[in-house]
């Protein structure tokens, strides 16, 4: 369905407040885009609370990250940038943003990946979101660092800084966020209580056949997590990921044939 300019304005806008009001940023913290065309894109206004702006304060901008429309005094985002890298190297992207949801930015200043397959949702609709290395905000240094992975995920870490999530609308894209904070809250519960288990590599691949059949839109890192779930059928289904990746860590083909029947061996004696 077809919407103006005003009413992308308008969501925008609302976007902002539930950001603002799910205490995702504080202050003047975070932005927000959308691509309304090929080189044109609205973004949100530096120095404004993203839970008070109106959609006069929204400013246009084109490919390059020149103003096209601002209503004085506001002026994009000068954080934009990042932004701009992901139009760039993702084609089916359509929004961005980027926020401060404490937990997860949490564990964005412990250098600690959310990228362990512990809840279905997670595992479907976001897999796993990576570190990028840190970076001076308002510079070229963050854009560069998502370089390793844009073509991956949908959502990404950024180390001491926040998170960006990016999807095929702008609902699509806040929703990231929403999972990455509600992902990193469940992952620190677990370790609070002992430590989280992992969903096996045999039902990751019943999750990931899942995403297949209801189409979800975007990137799915799960050749990254777990080669053997996604590829070369190496894994035992009592496996975890992690398990599977420590065992096959610089193996060699060989190798990796030996220790799969030895697994296996051990799998089909306690099966009896």
């Amino acid at each position: 369905m077809y919407k103006s300019e005003y009413e992308i304005k308008k969501e925008i806008c609302e976007i902002g407040r539930r950001i603002y009001n799910d205490g995702f940023v504080a202050a003047n913290d975070g932005n927000i885009s959308v691509k309304i065309a090929d080189n044109v894109f609205l973004a949100t206004p530096t120095g404004v609370s993203k839970g008070f702006m109106t959609p006069e304060m929204i400013c246009k901008v084109d490919g390059q990250g020149n103003i096209l429309e601002a209503k004085d005094p506001w002026k994009p985002s000068s954080e934009f940038k990042m932004h701009l890298r992901v139009y760039q190297e993702r084609p089916d992207v359509n929004s961005v943003v980027h926020a401060h949801p404490p937990i997860a930015t949490s564990f964005a200043i412990a250098g600690i990946p959310l990228d362990k397959l512990i809840m279905p949702e997670a595992v479907i609709f976001l897999g796993a979101v990576p570190i990028a290395e840190y970076g001076t905000p308002s510079t070229m240094e963050i854009p560069d660092s998502l370089m390793p992975y844009i073509q991956d995920y949908d959502a990404i870490l950024l180390a001491n800084h926040g998170a960006l999530s990016f999807g095929c609308d702008l609902n699509t894209a806040f929703f990231r966020m929403e999972s990455t904070e509600f992902y990193a809250k469940l992952l620190m519960y677990a370790r609070l209580l002992g430590g989280e288990k992992e969903i096996p590599c045999g039902e990751v691949k019943k999750l990931i056949d899942l995403r297949k059949t209801f189409g979800v839109p975007g990137k799915h890192p799960m050749e990254k997590l777990c080669p053997g779930c996604y590829t070369d059928g190496k894994c035992t289904d009592d496996m975890t990921p992690t398990q599977a990746n420590e065992l096959y860590a610089n193996k060699s083909d060989a190798e990796m044939a030996d220790i799969v029947a030895e697994v296996t061996k051990k799998v089909l004696e306690k099966l009896k």
